[in-house]
């Protein structure tokens, strides 16, 4: 282990590290996986608690998605999507067409692009239809979508965004309805409609020159696993219709089961005639239909970089001509490859045949049950849930809380890491309740250690 460590260090430039942190608390030198389960060199095992940077869904070698590119490995690997087309980029396209009600697939390699890919596309649909002063953006506060210069824009968590300030283009944060944010007395809908006030009062005034809302439906990862009730997706679903603007769900972290629905806009109740959303806690949740959905982390399992992008064919449309500046100009060498887009299709699978929306949703109701000690800590603040997603906020830690929870976690056998003082579990969907049984014991250990 100490020399793959050592050469790692030598040789590896790590993402999101500083790197001379390494030299103290050396990262995981991984040799495989077994379902949940990460296992080290040494041969010890940990419960990847986050699935793997919020990846992973059915398990580390999932015996069919490997059967899946194993078969296509002896097809063919890859070849460009300009000029070619191959049979996983059209089953793929066709079938989140039929999920999403979105058509027309663009793909990427990760979710920062595609976030670049619907902003892009938001602002020459405007360019197109003979309105080019339409293209600037609104986003949540504390939102997060990405670390290229585009979606850094539209980001707003400042560790990411400060220190690339000169080079971004200018955007605007509307409040967060983060319910933790709430009024004593107030409800998570009041709260998520007196937010979407802000949200109209800038659209009255900025919409001849806004292009899109982007928006992270239901949960905000990076924000602490910031969560919000459905009804201000509904009202910001009926205020970019109202005023020519384009929504943006970026479902890259929330998509494919995260939340209880296979995506997370499915839980927005309809849109009223009143303009006010289709009622409170009990409506019924039919949900909404973005104008770009983005698309990404899950969709291949943890196994494979990809990315899509699907919109509405009326968007689709303003593209379609004779000249070629007319057409999307966006690119990169590997779009749609065809071993990440068989990855895509055994996941779509094995959602179907094994009712993974229900499954999970009997799941999760066991597994918040079994976090109730956690839920009731003297330290914990805001323990939340929604889905296969758990997060709280802890009092009275460390200046360096993160750090510490993650090293006193691992040692008892669990990879997490903490967002400042949240500390928030997204296991894959095979773990089993013995599995959470032991997270929530190794959670408990943290809690209650007097240096974390």
């Amino acid at each position: 282990m100490d020399d793959l460590l050592n050469r790692s260090r030598a040789a590896v430039w790590h993402p999101c590290t500083q790197m001379k942190q390494l030299e103290a608390a050396p990262p995981l030198a991984i040799a495989r996986g077994e379902g949940p389960w990460l296992v080290d060199t040494d041969g010890r095992r940990y419960l990847d608690a986050i699935s793997s940077w919020w990846v992973n869904l059915f398990g580390h070698c999932n015996p069919r998605i490997n059967a899946a590119i194993i078969d296509q490995l002896g097809k063919i690997e890859h070849v460009m999507l300009a000029g070619a087309t191959h049979a996983p980029v059209v089953e793929l396209s066709e079938r989140l067409a039929a999920l999403t009600g979105l058509g027309h697939a663009f793909y990427g390699s990760d979710g920062s692009s595609a976030t670049e890919i619907a902003l892009k596309m938001s602002a020459h649909y405007w360019r197109n239809t003979g309105l080019a002063d339409k293209n600037e953006f609104i986003s949540l506060r504390n939102g997060y979508h990405g670390e290229t210069v585009g979606a850094l824009s539209v980001t707003d968590i400042p560790l990411f965004k400060s220190t690339y300030a000169p080079l971004l283009r200018p955007s605007v944060q509307v409040p967060t309805p983060d319910a933790r944010l709430a009024e004593p007395g107030e409800s998570a809908a009041a709260f998520a409609l007196r937010c979407a006030d802000a949200l109209e009062a800038h659209l009255a005034e900025h919409a001849t020159t806004t292009a899109a809302f982007i928006v992270e439906p239901l949960v905000q990862g990076a924000a602490g696993m910031a969560m919000y009730h459905p009804i201000y997706l509904t009202r910001a679903r009926e205020l970019c219709n109202q005023y020519g603007v384009h929504l943006i769900a970026d479902e890259i972290a929330v998509g494919f089961g995260r939340t209880g629905t296979l995506f997370a806009c499915e839980q927005a109740p309809p849109p009223s005639p009143s303009g006010r959303g289709a009622g409170g806690e009990g409506a019924q949740q039919a949900g909404i239909r973005p104008d770009f959905i983005c698309l990404s982390k899950g969709i291949t399992g943890g196994y494979l970089p990809l990315s899509a992008v699907l919109t509405t064919d009326d968007i689709y449309a303003a593209f379609y001509g004779d000249a070629t500046a007319r057409g999307f100009l966006h690119s990169h060498s590997y779009t749609g490859n065809p071993l990440a887009c068989r990855a895509a299709l055994a996941v779509l699978d094995i959602f179907e045949s094994d009712q993974v929306i229900v499954s999970n949703r009997d799941k999760s109701d066991q597994f918040t049950k079994i976090l109730d000690e956690v839920a009731a800590h003297p330290r914990v603040r805001h323990f939340r849930q929604r889905g296969m997603i758990w997060a709280f906020d802890v009092a009275g830690g460390a200046p360096d809380f993160a750090v510490r929870f993650h090293h006193m976690a691992l040692a008892q056998g669990v990879f997490i890491r903490p967002v400042g003082n949240t500390v928030y579990v997204m296991p894959p969907y095979v773990t089993r309740a013995d599995d959470m049984r032991g997270l929530a014991r190794a959670l408990l250990v943290c809690l209650n250690h007097p240096e974390v």
